[in-house]
C-alpha cells in the first residue's frame, strides 16, 4: 500500500513480468476497469446466464498469481462485493494474490459494502497475508516529470 504515484503499478508489473519469465499463470487485473464488467451486465453475470460461471471462477481460480491494482479505489456495490467474494474464495490458499491499494487493511471493511460480506472478504485476505508501505515524499510521477524539465 502505498500513496498515489508511490510506484505500486510498477512493482506490480515486475512482480507479474517476474512471475510470467517463471513459467507462472498471471492475470493483472485493474479493479476500476475489471468491475466495471462486473457490474449488473458484467461477465459473471453474463456467464451465470449461459451456465459458463463455473469456468470463468475457475479461469481465475487456475492463475498462480492474481494481481489486482487499485484494490479498493472506490466503494463496491453489493453485487460487486459478492463477485469478488467468489473470486478470492476460489483462489483462497491455492493460489497467490497480491493486492495494491492506497488504503490501510482497516479501512477496506467500510468499502466492501455489506458488513457480513465484507467480514468474508477480508477474513480471507488480511489473516494470510503480508503488508508492505511503500512511503516517500513525492509521486513518481511528479520526479519524473522534474526530471525531464531539468
Amino acid at each position: 500500500m502505498g500513496a498515489s504515484g508511490a510506484g505500486k503499478t510498477f512493482i506490480g508489473c515486475v512482480l507479474g513480468n517476474a512471475a510470467c519469465r517463471s513459467l507462472y499463470a498471471t492475470k493483472y487485473i485493474v479493479v476500476a476497469r475489471t468491475l466495471n464488467r462486473f457490474s449488473y451486465c458484467s461477465c459473471l453475470a453474463i456467464a451465470r446466464g449461459e451456465g459458463t460461471y463455473k469456468k470463468v471462477i475457475a479461469h481465475y481460480k487456475k492463475v498462480r498469481l492474481l494481481i489486482v491494482d487499485e484494490w479498493l479505489l472506490v466503494s463496491l456495490a453489493q453485487m460487486e462485493s459478492r463477485y469478488l467474494l467468489e473470486i478470492i474464495e476460489a483462489r483462497h490458499q491455492s493460489a497467490s494474490t497480491i493486492f495494491f491499494s492506497q488504503f490501510a487493511p482497516d479501512d477496506w471493511h467500510d468499502k466492501l459494502g455489506e458488513h457480513t460480506m465484507a467480514d468474508a472478504i477480508l477474513d480471507r485476505i488480511v489473516h494470510n497475508s503480508y503488508q508492505i508501505l511503500i512511503d516517500g515524499e513525492d509521486s513518481m510521477r511528479k520526479r519524473k516529470t522534474q526530471l525531464i524539465e531539468a
